[in-house]
């Protein structure tokens, strides 16, 4: 499981994180909401040791990582896959490139293990036969569905999803998180996933965690959060512009 106690991040006079408390249970998806620039990805990035906080723990099944070093992080950072906002992969390397990116680098599988393992995630994740192509001949949906198959390369106890559905379609964003779900089921993964799209949450998780102000407002199961009467949670959900989230517009 993951366990974050009392977190806080600041950048100069920016205070993005303001003492978080969340844990999440071996096995369960846990999707954290909020408005843009609330520091969501910030928090994804210290669950991978990616930041290191201002104070504040981060257990992953129980071993604290926030003050291990830079070894000992990279052997707890094996054990994560993420799937990134805009994908990110590398426009140079085919596909099958790609997701052998990280077997080749962190592994001492051969050629003939890594083909079977790129050709095992492809089909996971319904992409067979496209190991020669580049990025640039795949459309938005393909590209999400590569950058998932490249983030359980490495078979991953943990996997974290930035934003999985954003810049898709309505029904390519519902096939990712059916692949979600299906990928949750078949592998036995443990999942966060950070994003503002209420749909998105309500299909993937078993939890859900609004954060606010640099803290968590409130956790609930999707139901729950749905007849939340927590008026910050409420106005979030809804997307009214009413309510005590102020938008800072700019002329």
């Amino acid at each position: 499981m993951i366990r974050i106690r009392n977190l806080h991040k600041s950048f100069g006079e920016n205070r993005v994180l303001r003492g978080i408390n969340l844990e999440v249970e071996d096995g369960e998806t846990v999707t954290i909401i909020g408005g843009s620039g609330c520091g969501k990805s910030v928090l994804l990035k210290h669950i991978v040791g990616l930041l290191k906080p201002d104070a504040g723990e981060i257990e992953v099944d129980g071993q604290e990582i926030t003050r291990l070093g830079m070894e000992k992080l990279a052997e707890v950072q094996k054990r994560f896959g993420m799937l990134f906002q805009g994908a990110a992969l590398f426009d140079s390397l085919t596909v099958g490139e790609n997701i052998a990116f990280g077997l080749r680098m962190l592994t001492d599988l051969g050629e003939k293990e890594i083909k079977e393992r790129v050709t095992e995630k492809l089909s996971l994740v319904g992409l067979e036969g496209i190991e020669d192509l580049l990025p640039a001949e795949l459309s938005g949906g393909m590209k999400k569905r590569v950058a998932l198959a490249r983030a359980i390369a490495m078979n991953p106890e943990y996997i974290l999803y930035d934003e999985p559905s954003t810049g898709l379609d309505p029904i390519m964003a519902d096939v990712i998180n059916s692949l979600i779900l299906d990928l949750k089921r078949k592998l036995k993964i443990t999942s966060v996933a950070v994003t503002h799209d209420m749909v998105t949450a309500y299909k993937i998780s078993d939890k859900i965690a609004m954060l606010y102000e640099g803290r968590i407002e409130e956790t609930g199961r999707p139901e729950e959060i749905r007849e939340t009467k927590n008026p910050v949670v409420r106005q979030f959900i809804t997307g009214s512009g009413e309510g005590p989230i102020k938008m800072k517009l700019r002329e």
